[in-house]
Formats: C-alpha cells, sequence, structure tokens
C-alpha cells in the first residue's frame, strides 16, 4: 500500500491511496499524521485503518505527477504548521560502494590507504548484526536539519550561497512517529534524495556534520509494507534533456553492513529521539552518487531516483542561491 499528501488552494490537504492511475482521495483525513494518531488510539493497523477509509472521488495521477493539476504533492510526512517536531537524520558508511567512494575523497596519500570512514565501515561489517536482542557496533549517524528543510517531487533544492557544492545521494529513508507513551514506531519507507555538500565534506571528513546541513528531499509516497531485503533502483542526473549520468543502485539490509535493527536501536537509544509527537525521517545511506564519477551538478539539473517497488520516482531540480553569501550578525538582548 502506498499513500501520498496533497495540497489544494481550495480544497486544502488531503491524503490519497495510489491506485494506479488514479489516486483514490480518503475521506476522513486530511494528513498521514491524522491517520497515524487515530491508529495510535485504537491500537490497530495502519493498513487496516486506511483500506476501511472511506473515499470521495479519483484524481489523474499524471497530471499532478507531472505539475499539470492544481492539485499539488506534498512530503508524504509532515506536521503541517509546526515543523520543528520533525528531525531529519541519517546513517552513513553503511554500503560498501559508499565507504570506497569516502575513503577515496580522504586518502590524502593516493594509495588508498585505509581511512577512518573504511574502518568505521569495516567495524560495520564485524560487529553491525548482532543477535536479535544483542547491541552492535554504533554506526556513523549525522543530522540533517528539521521540518523545514524538508522537499518532496518536483521541489527544487537549493545549493545556498555559503556551500561549495550540492549533490545527489539515491538512498531509501524510514519514517518513524513517536507515540505518547514515548515508543518510537516505523510507519514505512520512501525513496528519498539526501542531498549535501561533498566538496565541503572533501576538504576535512570533521566537515561532515556541516556539509550535511541541507535541504532534501523524499516521496513522492510512502510505501507502507515493502521488504527491506534487497531493493534494486536507479539514479540518473539529466542536463539539459538527456543523462549525463547515471548507476543502478541497490540497499536493503543484504546490502549493507549493518541489520535494520541495529540501525534503529542506535538511533532512537537517545531519550532525545523517543519524545511524544515527534516524527523522524532517517536515511539509511547510498550506493553511489553522481559527485564519486566527477560529475559537478549545474544550475537546472534535474536528479532521478527510482526504486523497485518504491512507487513513482523522485525528480528534483538543482538551483543555486542566487543571493553573495552575508555575515550574519546576531542580535543582542
Amino acid at each position: 500500500m502506498r499513500l501520498v499528501q496533497l495540497i489544494h488552494p481550495h480544497f486544502g490537504r488531503k491524503v490519497a491511496v495510489v491506485e494506479e492511475p488514479f489516486l483514490g482521495i480518503l475521506k476522513s483525513f486530511s494528513t498521514i499524521l491524522e491517520i497515524i494518531h487515530s491508529t495510535f488510539r485504537v491500537k490497530g493497523k495502519l493498513v487496516d485503518i486506511v483500506t476501511m477509509a472511506d473515499k470521495t472521488e479519483a484524481l489523474n495521477y499524471d497530471a499532478i505527477y507531472s505539475g499539470r493539476s492544481d492539485w499539488q504533492l506534498v512530503p508524504p510526512i509532515d506536521d503541517p504548521g509546526d515543523f520543528q517536531h520533525l528531525l531529519l537524520s541519517g546513517t552513513g558508511l553503511t554500503h560498501r560502494s559508499s565507504a570506497l567512494n569516502r575513503n577515496a575523497m580522504h586518502d590524502e596519500s593516493g594509495n588508498m590507504q585505509m581511512t577512518d570512514s573504511m574502518k568505521m565501515y569495516q567495524w560495520g561489517e564485524q560487529g553491525g548484526r548482532p543477535r536479535p536482542g544483542e547491541v552492535g557496533v554504533q554506526p556513523e549517524w549525522f543530522y540533517k536539519g528539521n521540518g523545514s528543510q524538508l522537499a518532496t517531487h518536483g521541489d527544487m533544492l537549493q545549493i545556498p550561497s555559503f556551500a561549495l557544492d550540492g549533490g545527489e545521494e539515491p538512498e531509501i529513508a524510514g519514517i518513524y512517529v513517536v507515540d505518547e507513551d514515548g515508543k518510537p514506531w516505523r510507519i514505512g519507507w520512501v525513496t528519498a534524495n539526501e542531498f549535501s555538500d561533498h566538496v565541503m565534506e572533501k576538504q576535512n571528513y570533521l566537515y561532515l556534520a556541516p556539509s550535511k546541513i541541507r535541504n532534501c528531499s523524499i516521496g513522492p509516497e510512502l510505501v507502507l509494507d515493502i521488504d527491506f531485503q534487497d531493493i534494486s533502483g536507479k539514479v540518473s542526473v539529466i542536463r539539459q534533456g538527456a543523462p549525463c549520468w547515471s548507476a543502478d543502485i541497490r540497499t536493503g539490509e543484504k546490502n549493507m553492513c549493518h541489520s535494520l535493527s541495529n540501525l534503529e536501536y542506535h538511533h532512537f537509544k537517545y531519550p532525545s529521539h523517543r519524545i511524544p509527537g515527534q516524527i523522524h525521517v532517517h536515511f539509511f545511506g547510498a550506493d553511489a552518487f553522481s559527485f564519486g564519477k566527477g560529475i559537478i551538478l549545474e544550475e537546472g539539473d534535474e536528479m532521478e531516483i527510482a526504486w523497485d517497488g518504491m512507487g513513482r520516482p523522485l525528480r528534483n531540480t538543482v538551483t543555486f542561491e542566487n543571493t553573495d553569501q552575508k555575515y550574519l550578525e546576531i542580535n543582542r538582548l
């Protein structure tokens, strides 16, 4: 089952079930978060709540997806009017290809010496899949921002004036909501473009943290019931209507050095990540990205990420902030 969130200038927010080539509008809910909280109250199953919900009409998905409708897609999870309760984060060095790229990025010798990035990946290989009930090795973790940084299909992803670069990172992200008792629940999965500044990161691996605080994109669909074991896909960069780079990609537990349960444990072990009402969008790492092949994104480039079983591809266009970087003076009381 796959869901989208929509907004209309007259009808407001709506939730729809993907029923290709249509979207079935749900009658009783205006956001996916409402459905989740309703499920918490009745202690039921999210899929059952959606299945039993009445629908009002069917919309043409093609027109909405291509931007030819007054209905517009919004991120498939959010808290309208309160972006501060949504946390964007991720775990890197989960895929071997990404670890090799990072190792080459930070190996100043040029002789493929083992950097801290590759060491951390190997720690995952050795201890990232503990037996049930046991704690495995801790993965790399990074913060990306709050809900104000979240975009969806068709939106621009902006490279800010203070950035050195911007590049796609094709991933799948897990969506989690914390209930009233402080218990996190995995809601589903989304196609994700984690988008970060690889030039800044390349200067020194300690710049990883600021290189990640950028806008990012998820969607267009929230997938409730995919098997996160072995998922194949494709990422492309399209320039002036033609692909300038593409790669086949894989993700899922079989292609990662950590088990899903280990990644989830180490994210939610922190009490500050279990505050009732929080929404978590957590990125699980990339298998390939164009920067590793020497591609520098340009104004107007379109990034496309498609995963088998995850619905329609996620497409976003690169744009640059067109103002000069200015010193930010902090006011004093």
